[in-house]
């Protein structure tokens, strides 16, 4: 397996083998919004796809297209595609633009695409780009693993943080304006009469997060209203996110459109013995269903989510299923198997004939 991607950071090398996986950066001339240009990507890809039996671009991206030809035409191997979300930039004329030439490149991949594969059914029947290739797509539920949290290091975060006793919502996410943040702030307004000492904790990158330093200072006013019941935590490590989750009364995911296709940290917190509230998008509310472990609010209603969160706080042992259970559905080994078997098959039946 050989992952190939941008020199997106200048300290990473050009080439390394991590964990028994080659992976190639390719260098970056200039960066466009989110994207990069690399006028060595089309040489780089067409050698390396040449080298292997399948290739598996991950999407959107703009170059969705030029790997699809690359692969399907000229080195005529099983071209899949892993669909993770709908792009939507910013709001601006410059980012509306980029969103639709991403689009027109994907949907081309799409075309010539074998198979697409989807986190879920939900999604993929709801999105702008999957809804068109229904018959291509495959559902493969995605991994998540996280390391069980420490015994009592969860009780020690909430004292360091001077939280103690105090009812504790989380959000984990980078801040950005399709994460919805504003929705929870403005739900304290609701939610603090009936429990003064509410806190929410925010784990992820919240300064300087690429295209989105204007929505955080949107967010100034409502930050600043409530200081004293919001706590920014930054990027946190693995184990520190699993102290976190298992530290948080309930996880909170208010996001407002189709950016968000599943949100991983759902499970994450289930996993960690922590109850969800998400909104009710497409994709996103599939982890409460699954699992039964939460509860599913209308998108941009602050009051909804004010109400949903008092019902898990006031019952929230009901909402509780054992790991192993949540573990069941999202393994990496049943991920890993999924996918070794649609390339086996596609190698199969494409494979030979082209």
């Amino acid at each position: 397996m050989t992952v190939l991607t941008s020199h997106y950071a200048r300290e990473l090398p050009y080439e390394e083998t991590m964990n028994g996986v080659r992976v190639v950066r390719v260098p970056v001339l200039l960066r466009i919004s989110k994207g990069v240009i690399m006028p060595t990507f089309p040489k780089v890809a067409t050698e390396l796809i040449r080298q292997h039996d399948v290739l598996s671009v991950h999407l959107p991206q703009f170059e969705a297209s030029l790997l699809a030809f690359l692969g399907r035409f000229v080195v005529r191997r099983p071209v899949i595609l892993t669909y993770h979300c709908d792009l939507q930039l910013p709001p601006g004329a410059f980012n509306r633009f980029v969103d639709q030439v991403v689009f027109i490149s994907n949907y081309l991949a799409g075309l010539m695409a074998d198979r697409i594969v989807a986190y879920t059914q939900d999604y993929a029947e709801h999105s702008r780009f999957l809804s068109r290739f229904l018959r291509k797509v495959v559902v493969i539920p995605p991994p998540v693993i996280i390391p069980p949290p420490k015994a009592g290091l969860q009780a020690e975060f909430l004292r360091h943080l001077h939280l103690d006793g105090r009812p504790v919502i989380g959000f984990a996410a980078r801040l950005a304006a399709e994460k919805g943040a504003e929705y929870l702030l403005e739900a304290l307004e609701y939610l603090l009469p009936e429990v003064p000492n509410l806190h929410v904790l925010f784990a992820g990158e919240y300064q300087n997060v690429l295209g989105e330093e204007a929505y955080f200072r949107r967010l100034q006013p409502l930050i600043e209203r409530y200081r004293d019941h919001v706590t920014f935590l930054g990027v946190l490590n693995p184990q520190q996110m699993a102290d976190f989750y298992a530290a948080c009364d309930l996880l909170v995911l208010p996001s407002i459109n189709s950016t968000e296709s599943f949100g991983l940290v759902q499970v994450e917190a289930m996993l960690c013995g922590t109850p969800v509230v998400a909104s009710n998008l497409p994709g996103v509310r599939q982890p409460v269903r699954m699992t039964g472990m939460g509860e599913i609010v209308p998108i941009r209603d602050s009051k909804a989510l004010a109400e949903a969160v008092l019902k898990v706080l006031r019952n929230r042992q009901a909402y509780v299923k054992p790991r192993a259970v949540i573990e069941e559905t999202f393994s990496m080994e049943r991920t890993l198997a999924a996918y070794e078997e649609l390339f086996e098959k596609l190698k199969r039946q494409i494979g030979d004939a082209r």
